[in-house]
């Protein structure tokens, strides 16, 4: 039997440790986390975006505490402009879940854990530890966003 490592993506890679650090603090400072889980939310954050910019087709939503990360690396808009173009080649949109859109239903947690996971980031599972996400990352689950068309 052959076995085969699995070379894990590293949030980090995607932002400048400049900018990594300013988000840090940002997170820190918006929500009131130490350094380490302020680490941990913005890694789950940035893994999450990226897979939403590698995967439109699966509809995803992040989980309440990535979702802290999520609301402050958008408010810095000139790193997170950045960010996108640089991974996805646009802007990726936050359009937050209302209860009344798509029949009430929110993005799948599940499937959305399984896309990060597919997509080659380590899951922090208390970060995702919710039964339902209250935010869908982008318009129409991260499919085709009306803005900007």
């Amino acid at each position: 039997m052959v076995t085969t490592a699995v070379q894990l993506r590293e949030p980090r890679a995607f932002v400048a440790p400049d900018v990594w650090e300013r988000e840090v603090r940002l997170v820190m400072r918006d929500h009131g986390m130490g350094r380490d889980l302020a680490e941990r939310t913005l890694g789950q954050t940035i893994a999450y975006l990226v897979t939403t910019a590698e995967r439109p087709d699966v509809r995803m939503g992040p989980a309440p505490a990535v979702d802290l990360g999520l609301h402050s690396f958008t408010l810095d808009t000139v790193h997170y402009t950045a960010f996108c173009s640089a991974v996805a080649g646009r802007y990726i949109h936050h359009v937050p879940h209302l209860s009344q859109e798509n029949g009430g239903l929110p993005p799948s947690l599940r499937e959305t854990v399984r896309a990060v996971e597919a997509a080659g980031f380590a899951i922090d599972h208390e970060l995702w530890n919710s039964t339902e996400a209250d935010c869908s990352q982008c318009h129409a689950g991260c499919t085709d966003s009306p803005v900007g068309k």
